[in-house]
């Protein structure tokens, strides 16, 4: 019963990303015409997702703000998921952008 809960977290994280993704390449589509689509990069960054919004999870039981990992929603990670791709979409870019001066 337990590892349901952090299989639907990791999969609600997982989905923040998929969001988070699309979104992101829908933006650079109407933005700069030809983005080709990288679907290795997108289905990486929504699985650090999933990863990012399970760890959240955890840390914030191991921290002792929520009593059980039952009081984590699933929505909870999805906003994490959402949150922590965006985070590593733009630590990327930046790592990318140094490496290329």
């Amino acid at each position: 019963m337990i590892f349901n809960i952090y299989i639907s977290i990791l999969i609600a994280g997982f989905g923040g990303g998929v969001v988070r993704g699309m979104i992101g390449y829908l933006k650079h589509q109407y933005d700069y015409k030809k983005v080709e689509f990288n679907v290795v990069y997108f289905l990486g960054m929504a699985f650090l997702s999933g990863i990012i919004g399970l760890l959240s999870a955890l840390a914030i039981k191991e921290a002792g703000i929520i009593k059980s990992i039952n009081d984590f929603s699933p929505a909870i990670s999805f906003i994490v998921g959402y949150a922590g791709g965006d985070f590593l979409d733009g630590v990327y870019k930046i790592i990318l952008q140094n490496t290329k001066k």
